[in-house]
């Protein structure tokens, strides 16, 4: 009996170590994936990938200047902006300043400025000169 059961679980331990040994892909072997389908048996192989490598390159080159221009272009319209924010500001600034230009220059403005200075405004209205020509001499 005993060696019945003995021969029951050499069998299984050897049913197990084939299963084990049969899951495990061979070493050196590539699996068949579909970029290896794709690159070995499929429409591109090692000859036309190096044909299309210059294409791929410049490809590539013009999507760095496509990124290139763009951040310029980002660049450029933020500076846009900074500047037309600078443009409101010195224009509320001129119209700041011109409207305290016209406000000091009233009559009354230049009398309060000038009676630090001892001038007096004249109390009789301005004249009119004429001149006449006696002689042409």
């Amino acid at each position: 009996m005993t060696n019945r059961l003995r021969a029951e679980i050499l069998e299984e331990e050897e049913l197990e170590k084939e299963l084990i040994v049969e899951e495990k892909p061979p070493v050196g072997k590539i699996p068949d994936n579909f970029f290896t389908l794709l690159f070995q048996k499929g429409v591109v192989s090692t000859e036309a990938a190096t044909r299309m490598l210059p294409f791929l390159f410049f490809v590539a080159f013009l999507g760095m200047i496509y990124i290139a221009n763009r951040h310029m272009a980002e660049n450029n319209i933020r500076d846009i902006d900074k500047l037309s924010k600078q443009v409101k500001e010195l224009t509320w600034d001129y119209k700041t300043t011109k409207a305290e230009l016209s406000y000091k220059s009233t009559l009354t403005e230049v009398e309060k400025k000038t009676d630090t200075l001892g001038l007096k405004t004249s109390v009789e209205p301005p004249q009119k000169l004429t001149v006449t020509e006696e002689d042409e001499h």
